[in-house]
């Protein structure tokens, strides 16, 4: 027990500091892991379940909010691979030159470093809400298929093959209807949340791992397989802060790998030198697969980490004598370094693009991918931005006004249930510097930005006032300080919905006074 007050107290501090300074908390789960490790500290058998607990409810959400259709794409296959390949011949010729490593030992580690982290490129994806535009999709889709091959080379490397019993897990597609039937009378209490640690750890998980595949393919397969279900959100909120709170174990534990002394150190950096490679190469390759500039970038940036799936192939090197320990952890202090690194860019990502997309802007195709088109808004006289709660009842109103009134989300499965409700709703994402640069909004009068995150709606604003809109923009807040914010940006009328929801709830009372 003292320990884990210990893990926790270290964690909260750092997590904490890190926060204040402008990084994820993560960055500080990571840091407090290596001083921990430096301290004497040594992970064990439960922080270790905890940290693959929460990796897998993590791949899980991810899961729930993705259809297997979106990911057998051809920029998603041919692009893994393609990236994959390039990235181990690459560092393998380095590795060979510069520290002139046995074949086998540059192979295991070039492999180890061709991975992109799904656990980071996910968090900051699902942060930013953008798991489901079409850069998210794509990013997502690529780390999948690299895991797909860390499975394959833990298997290879392991000499374990599935057990030829694996096929049973065909079955779960009978039981799919069982498994739907059962979210469904779950209720929405402590039920749900069991349902669907029943779902990730258990029969994603668990039965998985029995037949000898990787377990996390098993809770992220799962999660595919409920996300059609109408409460699929509901359950991936419900989860959300114990997800969060198990996922610190994993920060943690890759922290209490090992510390590293001022040479690894060093080494690490000049590791990381590779970073940028990695996510140059994947902007280039996308291009060619017609998609923008800035799809590509974003997808980019997001993949640009080193993997915990590396430390795991790393893992098995050693436990085959292939490698040594201390390679484990100048291997482990490079993936941490990544994080560190990539957190901040990823969370500044639109606006690094905004500076730099004039250069960009020139590698571009000329032929647009089918889901990277600019969208044509019609006559429309009102646009309304984020067709989530608020969004939908601002929509209904307006039309109700006989305004034109058009929807735009950047989550196209929100779009299709709005289409099949029979609203006009389109997939576009607000945050697309480019989207704003094809749009005609000559007819529109009014924008409202209904999108839940800040830093949408001020690049939002500021996109419509570059583009000489001066029509209202109004949009809501949720705390005071975002205000002015907004109002620099451009926007007109800022309205807290929380200071709304008294009045509206008492006048909805009276008028059903008899």
């Amino acid at each position: 027990m003292a320990t884990a007050a210990i893990w926790l107290s270290f964690a909260f501090i750092l997590g904490l500091f890190m926060r204040q300074v402008g990084l994820p908390p993560l960055v500080g789960y990571l840091a407090a892991g290596f001083l921990l490790s430096f301290f004497g500290y040594e992970s064990n058998e439960i922080l270790e379940e905890i940290s693959h607990a929460g990796v897998l409810l993590l791949l899980f959400s991810v899961g729930l909010k993705l259809r297997l259709s979106t990911l057998i794409r051809r920029e998603i296959l041919a692009s893994s691979i393609l990236h994959m390949l390039i990235t181990i011949g690459l560092v393998y010729t380095i590795l060979m030159i510069a520290f002139s490593l046995e074949r086998q030992v540059a192979l295991i580690i070039a492999i180890a470093l061709s991975f992109s982290s799904t656990v980071v490129a996910a968090k900051v994806l699902e942060g930013k809400r953008e798991l489901r535009a079409f850069h998210g999709r794509v990013a997502i889709g690529i780390l999948i298929m690299q895991d797909l091959v860390a499975v394959a080379v833990l298997s290879i490397g392991n000499g374990v093959a599935p057990s030829p019993w694996a096929f049973v897990l065909f079955g779960l597609l009978f039981i799919r209807p069982i498994l739907l039937r059962l979210l469904n009378i779950t209720g929405h209490g402590e039920l749900i949340v069991l349902y669907g640690l029943l779902l990730a750890l258990v029969i994603g998980g668990a039965s998985f791992e029995y037949f000898g595949l990787s377990s996390e393919l098993g809770a992220l397969l799962l999660g595919v397989m409920i996300a059609s279900h109408k409460r699929a959100v509901e359950l991936s909120d419900s989860l959300w802060s114990l997800k969060e709170v198990l996922l610190v174990g994993f920060f943690l534990q890759i922290g209490l790998l090992g510390h590293p002394d001022i040479n690894m150190l060093q080494q690490a950096f000049i590791i990381n030198f590779l970073v940028p490679l990695k996510a140059l190469l994947f902007f280039f390759i996308l291009l060619l697969f017609r998609l923008r500039a800035r799809s590509s970038f974003l997808a980019g940036l997001s993949l640009a980490t080193y993997s915990e799936f590396g430390l795991i192939v790393a893992s098995m090197g050693v436990q085959q004598g292939w490698l040594t320990q201390e390679w484990l952890v100048l291997l482990a202090v490079s993936v941490a370094l990544s994080f560190a690194v990539a957190a901040p860019l990823n969370r500044y990502a639109h606006e690094i693009y905004e500076w730099l997309e004039k250069f960009l802007l020139r590698f571009e195709s000329r032929k647009r991918h089918p889901d990277d088109e600019p969208i044509n808004i019609g006559n429309s006289h009102v646009m309304v931005m984020g067709m989530g709660r608020i969004g939908t009842g601002a929509y209904e109103y307006l039309s109700q006004k006989m305004e034109r009134v058009i929807g735009l989300d950047s989550d196209p499965i929100k779009v299709e249930l709005h289409r099949k409700e029979g609203r006009r709703v389109l997939y576009a994402d607000a945050e697309d510097p480019g989207f704003w640069s094809n749009l005609n909004i000559e007819g529109v009068h009014t924008v409202l930005l209904a999108m839940p995150e800040l830093s949408a709606k001020i690049i939002a604003a500021r996109q419509l006032r570059k583009l000489g809109f001066r029509g209202a923009i109004s949009t809501t807040i949720v705390f005071d300080d975002e205000m002015e914010q907004l109002k620099a940006a451009g926007a007109d009328y800022i309205f807290n919905y929380y200071d709304g929801i008294g009045a509206s709830f008492a006048q909805n009372a009276l008028g059903h006074k008899s």
